[in-house]
């Protein structure tokens, strides 16, 4: 009776905390694309971006790697997988707010030497808006998700799921865009050869210890920086001296 009581559980479904790859194409309802992970897509859209990683993007189910209503769409899919997606606002940048659209004086952006103009991207202490109008001195931005208040459509694909903890932790690493010189998993996992913010090791470690399944637990993440010195300046400095 026990065991048929346990929750029921579709087979090869996701649950939360699994690794996987996914790919998707993001539409506005008016069918404009505003994001993608396919380059040969955004090259035949018109919307190729050099300075953009495309590929597969690497997501553990469930953290927060997506926003919600893609979270919610990979519960109910399995490896291989494709499925059109439709997000709404509450589920994916939120409500516009009013109180997110701020007037800003000229001279704080004369402090920082820069020239408003409408339609500009501007990043506030790490807060971004978008300049909605210049006039008379007073500056208007827009500090809402540019997404916010919008319905979403998605082609969402579960490209591959990840079981082995070694390809887990460079998901992790690949998803904050860190590709270190070497990762040894053991008892603890050690990151060699990348040179990171405090608060982005913080954020590593903890998906890593939470989330990597391995036969023993990770209990701490240990990152180490390599420091290699040019040897042909440190022996011109040698004959100097």
């Amino acid at each position: 009776l026990a065991t048929l009581l346990k929750p029921f559980r579709r087979e090869g479904r996701m649950q939360n905390g699994d690794f996987v790859k996914v790919s998707y194409i993001g539409r506005l309802e008016s069918g404009e694309i505003f994001d993608l992970t396919d380059e040969t897509e955004a090259k035949k859209n018109n919307i190729y971006n050099p300075n953009y990683r495309y590929g597969a993007l690497p997501v553990i189910v469930g953290a927060g790697f997506v926003i919600p209503g893609l979270d919610k769409a990979l519960m109910s899919m399995q490896p291989g997988e494709k499925k059109k997606v439709t997000v709404t606002p509450d589920e994916g940048f939120g409500q516009r707010d009013p109180k997110m659209v701020r007037v800003v004086p000229q001279n704080v952006f004369k402090e920082r030497n820069v020239e408003p103009q409408q339609g500009m991207v501007v990043d506030f202490s790490g807060v971004k808006g978008r300049i909605q109008s210049v006039s008379g001195g007073l500056i208007t931005v827009d500090f809402n998700n540019p997404m916010a208040g919008k319905t979403l459509e998605y082609d969402l694909e579960v490209v591959e799921k990840i079981d082995v903890a070694e390809q887990q932790i460079h998901a992790v690493l690949d998803y904050f865009g860190v590709s270190p010189q070497s990762v040894t998993v053991a008892d603890d996992v050690t990151i060699e050869g990348v040179r990171l913010p405090m608060e982005i090791k913080e954020r590593i470690s903890y998906f890593i210890v939470r989330y990597v399944k391995k036969d023993k637990p990770v209990s701490r993440v240990k990152f180490v920086e390599v420091f290699e010195p040019k040897m042909k300046e440190a022996s011109q400095e040698k004959q100097t001296v």
